[in-house]
């Protein structure tokens, strides 16, 4: 077995979880690698030998099993820069916070990696969004698409924008807000929630539009299937918007077209000891736990 190593960055209180998980890895002969800035944090305390590094996709081939994260599901979307369509399964152990992405907990690393080798878990895969601009944005080019959410949205203005939205080439309205969430159903628990958007269930061929802070009050989220195409076109008192997939900004200046749908790869997700996204639901959002149920 051989898997990639990738952490976002190295906190002092993951030690010895990392200590426990490079030990089972050496004792089960499980050849990994890690990515180099992560690498260079965690061996100032960690002490590791003969160890190599990635750094960009284009180290990750067909040969890797698994791709390993620590940290939370902020973690799991910088990871997916780097797995892109080489269908390498990620497993995120979560030493972050809300866990939905990352299920596998800090005490149940050693658990974890026996079930892989034994190949007891699921794969889930996640649909992800794609970007286009017209004119074509430069940086772009190889990092058009998004796990979570696309989004556009105001820049150095306490102003609305103006996002005249269509989907399939037909006009649907003009969102008068601060902006408009793209969410695919992994998306729809983080930025869209908060915004008041639906949660949707991930096995579900549906996005989510959802606008924030809308001016227009009777503008409300909305399900569309996955196969729509949606159109954005801005306006505003500024020259420039922000364009945002997951954490990744740009500024793109308005007289740019974007053109939003579903990628053409999926991301692959491990889970392990029978968690599910309902299961996650009730756990991480607190369901049920008033005291009068």
């Amino acid at each position: 077995m051989k898997v990639a190593i990738y952490g976002q960055y190295y906190k002092p209180e993951d030690k010895e979880y990392l200590l426990e998980l490079f030990q089972i890895l050496n004792q089960n002969k499980i050849e990994f690698i890690i990515e180099k800035n992560y690498y260079s944090g965690l061996q100032k305390e960690i002490s590791l030998k003969n160890i190599q590094t990635f750094s960009s996709y284009k180290d990750l081939d067909n040969s890797f099993n698994y791709m390993i994260t620590i940290g939370g599901d902020g973690t799991i979307l910088r990871a997916v820069t780097f797995v892109r369509n080489s269908n390498i399964p990620i497993v995120g152990i979560n030493t972050g916070r809300l866990g939905f992405l990352a299920t596998v907990q800090k005490d149940e690393i050693s658990n974890a990696i026996e079930q892989l080798l034994a190949e007891n878990f699921k794969i889930k895969e996640r649909t992800l969004l794609s970007v286009t601009t017209s004119p074509a944005i430069k940086s772009l080019k190889s990092l058009n698409f998004a796990l979570n959410e696309v989004s556009v949205s105001r820049k150095n203005t306490a102003s609305m924008i103006t996002i005249n939205t269509s989907i399939d080439n037909e006009y649907l309205t003009s969102y008068w807000s601060d902006g408009l969430i793209i969410s695919t159903p992994t998306g729809s628990t983080g930025y869209s929630l908060s915004c008041g958007g639906p949660i949707i269930t991930p096995a579900a061929k549906n996005f989510a539009l959802t606008p924030i802070a809308p001016h227009n009050l009777n503008a409300r989220p909305m399900v569309i299937p996955d196969d729509t195409v949606v159109t954005l076109k801005i306006s505003g008192r500024e020259d420039e918007f922000f364009l945002s997939l997951d954490s990744r900004i740009v500024s793109v200046n308005n007289a740019t077209e974007v053109c939003i749908q579903k990628a053409d790869f999926t991301l692959k997700m491990i889970h392990i000891n029978n968690q599910t996204f309902i299961k996650t639901l009730r756990e991480k959002l607190l369901w049920g736990h008033d005291t009068r149920n």
